[in-house]
């Protein structure tokens, strides 16, 4: 009969797919075939009611598939039924999936007494469980995967041939009988006794800190309920202040300590599971987010995750537990001594994390490739994109070559670029020691190796001296390739365009810390115009001094002495520093800044930040990146919307210099921190419009992009967001990606870096 061939591509294997299409052609009565390839699915299917079959196969596609394109043309096909044929091989152009939460059928499962998966670790079918972080390449298969050493019984073999079933070719799929096993071992690596998930329970609940063996890696864990056993794991892991995450059974188990609206409780509960940052509620858990307005929540992610609540409520038959608030908290942070790549082997677990953990919850399954939680704010913005987003890739607008990038130094992220795609690694995080950068090769190797690769070109930082810049030097060497260096806030820029899949020019806002920009100069709030390919400096905001170099970046209180100091104010550092810092000395800033001694100036709006919380009183050093500008964030969450200082900005040199010095001088003799921290985002948004509203007029630009750091500062980017639409401006932000994404591989065939022109301001 005639019927149709039909290609579907897109994230069609490993999520059952296949077996889903297979019921849809019977209930329907059609004929033909359905098959993987390396382009995807392919089918060929005919009979009465192939147009609901056409109109129904994208509707209702299993949870874990996505459908970018249906293409079909006529074809003649038998009246055999419909059958699932075998794979045939070609060249690769689908992807590995990414690691997915526990489904509701895989929690019936679970909790059902008489179910040979009842209280079982590893449970997980085809819309659920591990893939990214259990594969070693593709195809994906068993074989490649890290559940190749355990067999399946009979019954599991069963289930995974039966097109029926919804394990059939689940990669993953095991029981207790054939599958990994669990087992607590005490700080010696001696077994412990008893059941793993009732003793571990027994030990959170009594204060010890516990690690336990997740997807991607190691969380520590302890009761953040329990003030003394949060401290102790501030203390052992020396994070001073850095906020946690905590884990908690559903939505109403936070209502005491987090705000969790519709959107929150969405992406709480969607196949990522990501860490979801909510606005706090009137209850504080004691020292897990000093300082801070928001609270980073999660909910178990998988069956040994959800077993120790189980546990908690009395190991219940049944799934209706679930939705009764619980009291079990627990303080979920990823596993490694302090600024080293997460733990993820047993052995490597006993030995790194010595002094730290307690127990180990631990099992024998392997964890091929590192990845940490990922971070979300609503809107959805990704803060840290990882487990379960990764490896999903982003579409963009054209192909070209096939391109690896590498970004920068802090907050690293791999980037590869292939056919119309961007497949974007998990967080790598700063490069500051060796075990990071071994990680970061790793990142590279795996992604090139499950995506079948071999780059082109390779993509970097300006910067010469960062590890990531030196390994793509190296790699394209050793490959024979180019290496492109990419100044490190066109980059920004240009990721947004290229995730909103922009070709036209924008006019760019690129505002962070501090990066190496193509004159030599420490940039970081920058007005460009972005073409692809070409990056135009428009202006910058008025330079900072940074006394100490990098040491001011650290210390708030330095940046203070120097926004006081740039306002011709040397004689009220006294008087200030006695009200908020009195263990401080100024006189040698002072000297450094008047002699222009180790005092580079940078552009950054990160350290207009920094000095406001330093005049404020908010902080005198920060313990971790961004610290001082997140707690004045919060502050300022807490304060409510205000309006902006009368005055507390000017745009100078025609337009190419925004200058916040009056904003910061205002905020000297501010009583109220909190009121300070209002007025300062307002004004700086007020200011940024204002200058952006102007640059748009003149260049005839609509479109503007911001990203960096300081555009993950969802109070800014608000008040930003007004009077921008109100102009007829259309605001483009990260969404997909974190804004502060750097090195992204933008070059296409034929094009070149362009250095930025800097005008003479």
């Amino acid at each position: 009969m005639t019927g149709r061939q039909i290609r579907v591509r897109g994230l069609v294997q490993g999520v059952g797919f296949r077996p889903y299409v297979w019921r849809l052609a019977n209930e329907l009565g059609l004929n033909g075939w359905i098959r993987n390839d390396g382009a995807g699915v392919s089918i060929a299917i005919g009979g009465n009611r192939l147009g609901e079959f056409l109109a129904r196969l994208p509707k209702e596609a299993p949870p874990l598939a996505r459908i970018d394109g249906i293409e079909s043309v006529d074809t003649e096909v038998g009246e055999q039924g419909f059958a699932i044929l075998e794979s045939i091989a070609g060249d690769v152009t689908t992807a590995i999936g990414p690691d997915a939460a526990l489904c509701p059928d895989c929690i019936a499962d679970l909790c059902t007494p008489h179910n040979r998966r009842w209280r079982y670790a590893f449970t997980t079918c085809t819309h659920c469980g591990p893939r990214f972080t259990v594969s070693r390449s593709i195809p994906y298969d068993r074989a490649q995967t890290s559940l190749a050493s355990f067999p399946l019984c009979a019954p599991c073999a069963a289930e995974y041939q039966a097109p029926a079933d919804r394990r059939f070719h689940a990669e993953t799929t095991c029981c207790p009988a054939c599958g990994p096993q669990l087992s607590l071992l005490d700080a010696g690596g001696a077994p412990i006794a008893g059941d793993p998930i009732a003793e571990s329970l027994r030990r959170l609940r009594a204060g010890s800190i516990v690690a336990i063996k997740g997807l991607g890696g190691f969380h520590l864990a302890c009761d953040a309920r329990n003030a003394a056993a949060v401290a102790e794991l501030r203390e052992r892991k020396q994070r001073e202040e850095k906020p946690f995450a905590v884990m908690a059974l559903n939505a109403a188990s936070l209502v005491d300590f987090a705000q969790v609206g519709p959107t929150e409780q969405a992406l709480l509960q969607s196949s990522a599971a990501p860490i979801v940052l909510c606005s706090k509620a009137d209850a504080e858990l004691p020292d897990v987010a000093p300082g801070l307005a928001w609270l980073g929540a999660m909910l178990p992610t998988t069956p040994l995750h959800l077993l120790l609540w189980h546990e908690a409520a009395g190991q219940p038959a049944g799934t209706d537990w679930l939705a009764a608030p619980s009291d079990l908290l627990l303080v979920m942070t990823s596993a490694n001594p302090h600024g080293e790549p997460l733990v993820i082997a047993n052995d490597e677990a006993l030995e790194r994390l010595a002094g730290i953990a307690d127990a180990f919850l631990v099992h024998d399954r392997e964890i091929v490739v590192r990845c940490d939680d990922s971070v979300v704010r609503a809107g959805p913005a990704l803060i840290r994109r990882a487990r379960g987003y990764v490896p999903v890739p982003i579409a963009l607008a054209r192909g070209g070559p096939r391109v690896l990038a590498l970004g920068g130094h802090l907050k690293n992220t791999v980037c590869v670029l292939k056919d119309r795609e961007a497949f974007l690694s998990q967080h790598v995080g700063g490069l500051d020691n060796a075990a990071a950068i071994g990680f970061l090769e790793e990142t590279v190797g795996h992604l090139l190796s499950i995506l079948d690769v071999r780059p082109e070109l390779i993509a970097h930082d300006l910067h010469p001296d960062y590890a990531s810049t030196q390994l793509a030097l190296r790699l394209a060497t050793e490959l024979g390739v180019p290496a492109l260096a990419v100044a490190h806030h066109h980059a920004h820029i240009a990721a947004i365009c290229a995730e909103h899949q922009i070709a036209e020019p924008v006019l760019g806002l690129a505002i962070d810390g501090v990066g190496l920009g193509p004159d030599g100069g420490l940039w970081g709030g920058e007005l460009l115009r972005v073409e692809g390919a070409d990056c135009q400096r428009l202006g910058h905001l008025k330079t900072l001094a940074l006394p100490g170099g990098d040491r001011a970046a650290r210390e708030p209180w330095r940046m203070a002495v120097s926004a006081l100091h740039g306002a011709g104010m040397d004689y009220r550092v006294g008087g200030w520093l006695k009200q908020h810092y009195p263990e401080r000395e100024a006189t040698p800033l002072l000297l450094m800044l008047e002699r222009q001694l180790r005092s580079p100036h940078t552009s950054s709006l990160g350290r207009w930040f920094d000095a406001a919380a330093g005049l404020l009183g908010v902080s005198d050093l920060a313990h971790y990146e961004g610290q001082a500008a997140m707690e004045l964030e919060g502050l300022a969450a807490r304060h409510g919307p205000t309006a902006p200082l009368p005055g507390g900005y000017q745009i100078v040199d025609k337009g190419a210099v925004l200058d916040f010095t009056a904003l910061l001088t205002g905020l000297l003799t501010c009583q109220d921190t909190a009121l300070g921290a209002a007025q300062f985002h307002a004004t700086l948004a007020a200011g940024l419009a204002e200058w952006l509203i102007d640059a748009a007029h003149r260049e005839n630009l609509t479109q503007i992009a911001v990203g960096g750091g300081c555009a993950m500062n969802a109070i800014l980017m608000a008040a930003l967001r007004r009077p921008l639409e109100s102009a007829g401006l259309t605001l483009l932000e990260a969404r997909q990606a974190r804004p502060t994404m750097a090195a992204w591989p933008w070059a296409r065939p034929g094009s070149h870096a362009r250095p930025a022109r800097i005008p003479s301001s």
